[in-house]
């Protein structure tokens, strides 16, 4: 693995984050497409690891289809374990699917690396925009997101594609990633190239800037969202924080109480409790609870069935 070219970018990535991170444990999640193969290959020259091939089980052959990912792992010298899982729940096939596979997939300890590449942040960061789901959702994902761990975040999708073919390796072509009844997909072949031809170039990069400095900005916020020291129940103690602060405390507050997958529209919802308040009832959250106001202070309590 030596030169300038595709497999050495890759290879420096993964070569950083591993430095900067010094994972106690490395696994690799592979599906056999060229962004996993291609991370797979280089930390297994890097550091000991292994591989965790997750089979979802949604399309015919997808046990074939995972048993020969696990196969190129093991010649990568990876000690590689295939996963079966069920794809059950709300929200889709591609958020059940996605439940699953990180259900699956997170470790006892260390780090677990996934193959996510500039575009993949791209793609994230306009959801985020098309959905108007707040800041964290806009921000994309993280290099670092213990157990996760995402070094080719700033590597594309055809530099992968490009390392693999230096490799001598063949990546599974998954159909779904070319199925426009998935909004990702569509995202990925539709917008995204229109965007790139009408802005002249740059969309995925300029895309990653962006959401990384959303990062840094909503990690500040957080900060001082944990330093806050009064009570976040007392209405007269929050009402006067800046709302972007004062919505930080509250959303600390409700995960703290084990309320699950808070989204922006619930916790505007119970903010108003504080900044718009008519004397309206609840709010109902998920995980089966419900945020209300009395006599000028909050409460979270479960739904009384």
């Amino acid at each position: 693995m030596s030169g300038n070219g595709p497999l050495a970018e890759v290879r420096t990535a993964v070569r950083r984050f591993l430095a900067e991170h010094r994972p106690e444990e490395v696994a690799v999640a592979v599906s056999g497409g060229a962004d996993s193969l291609a991370l797979a290959a280089v930390t297994a020259k890097l550091t000991p690891a292994r591989a965790v091939v997750v089979d979802h089980r949604l399309q015919d052959g997808s046990a074939e289809v995972a048993e020969r990912a696990a196969r190129t792992c093991r010649e990568l010298g990876l000690e590689t374990e295939v996963r079966t899982v069920e794809v059950t729940g709300s929200g889709g096939p591609e958020a059940a699917a996605r439940r699953a596979r990180y259900a699956a997939l997170r470790p006892g300890r260390g780090l677990v690396l996934l193959g996510h590449t500039r575009d993949d942040q791209a793609e994230t960061v306009l959801l985020g925009l098309g959905r108007g789901s707040g800041p964290r959702s806009i921000a994309g994902m993280r290099p670092h997101d213990p157990p996760w761990g995402r070094p080719l975040l700033g590597v594309s999708r055809a530099t992968t594609a490009a390392a693999c073919a230096e490799l001598g390796l063949t990546p599974w072509r998954d159909p779904h990633n070319d199925d426009p009844r998935f909004t990702r997909v569509r995202l990925r072949h539709e917008v995204l190239p229109l965007l790139e031809d009408v802005l002249n170039g740059g969309v995925a990069d300029a895309l990653a800037r962006t959401a990384a400095h959303l990062r840094e900005d909503n990690d500040a916020l957080d900060e001082l969202a944990e330093a806050f020291d009064g009570d976040c129940c007392e209405v007269a103690e929050v009402e006067h924080l800046p709302t972007a602060l004062r919505r930080r405390v509250l959303r600390r507050w409700l995960l703290l109480a084990d309320v699950p997958e808070l989204s922006d529209s619930h916790l505007r919802r119970v903010d108003a409790l504080v900044s718009d308040w008519r004397g309206q009832g609840g709010v109902w959250l998920p995980g089966g609870f419900v945020a209300r106001r009395a006599h000028g202070r909050l409460r979270v309590e479960p739904v009384q069935s």
